[in-house]
């Protein structure tokens, strides 16, 4: 079931291979990664299973900053994060939408309109 707000693309690559396209895009861009987060492998040191699934927490300081400096409400959804995952048959990197952050927080709506495109090429 697909979740209100969140854009899903499809990744022709395992998902260890789409986090480290889309990480090191984001380094080349001048973005900082904050953590990186194998949630299957912290699922595994509680003796549980799940899918391959990797958090990537992203951005820009001194982009993000003044935004939170003049939306507050902006600090619950920054740093971004890229959510890498495996269904049954396929592997997705998923986000939440520009459009979605700019109605919640009530944002210009060139703000991370660049995200979609930008996380298209981590996986050409």
């Amino acid at each position: 079931m697909k979740a209100d707000g969140v854009i899903d693309l499809p990744s022709p690559y395992p998902v260890p291979e789409t986090a480290d396209r889309l990480q090191n895009l984001l380094l080349a861009k001048g973005m900082k990664i904050f953590a990186r987060i194998d949630q299957a492998a912290e699922a595994a040191s509680a003796g549980l299973t799940l899918r391959p699934t990797i958090l990537l927490l992203f951005g820009n300081p001194k982009a993000g900053t003044p935004l939170m400096d003049q939306f507050p409400s902006l600090a619950i959804d920054l740093p971004l994060k890229a959510l890498i995952w495996q269904s049954s048959d396929k592997v997705f990197l998923s986000f939440i939408s520009p459009e979605d952050l700019q109605r919640r927080h009530h944002l210009p709506i060139t703000a991370f309109a660049q995200i979609p495109e930008l996380f298209a090429a981590a996986l050409r």
